[in-house]
């Protein structure tokens, strides 16, 4: 398969929770309405902490629990709103559409964890960040539309 040029690849390493929080503040901003974030990985690589450090960058100043039994939660930023997803718990990728994820997307963004459960609901321009431990810290794998590049 060859390459398109319209395509935002990069590797980073995340030695630390700060260059994590260093990234969030990179994303944050580039952030619209109809953008969802994939965030894959396995358990511990990082993906609720990156959710977290995002809406922070974001404004949010309230807890932000991680939405494993809630599914999802939503949060009123200056920007935009952001939808938090969990679909670690999903039977089906149904339940994502029942979830309002669509609405979520056409009223501001959405962050995803554990995109593999339901990936055929993505837009075509997801932002993906595969996480994994690496070296005692965390390293990203970025690929995304051009838009995100300069992110890394």
């Amino acid at each position: 398969m060859a390459d398109i040029p319209d395509i935002f690849r990069a590797e980073l390493a995340l030695p630390d929770l700060a260059a994590t929080a260093q990234l969030a503040g990179r994303i944050a901003p580039r952030l619209r309405a109809g953008d969802a974030v994939a965030l894959w990985g396995d358990l511990g690589a990082g993906k609720t902490t990156l959710a977290r450090d995002i809406l922070r960058a974001l404004g949010v100043t309230e807890d932000v629990p991680s939405p494993t039994f809630t599914l999802v939660q939503t949060y009123e930023t200056a920007a935009l709103t952001v939808a938090h997803y969990d679909l670690y718990r999903l039977k089906s990728s149904r339940e994502l559409f029942e979830l309002g994820f669509r609405e979520a997307l056409d009223d501001g963004a959405a962050l995803v964890e554990w995109p593999e459960r339901a990936p055929e609901y993505l837009p075509d321009g997801t932002l993906h960040l595969r996480l994994r431990i690496e070296d005692g810290g965390r390293a990203v794998k970025i690929t995304g539309p051009s838009r995100w590049d300069g992110i890394a």
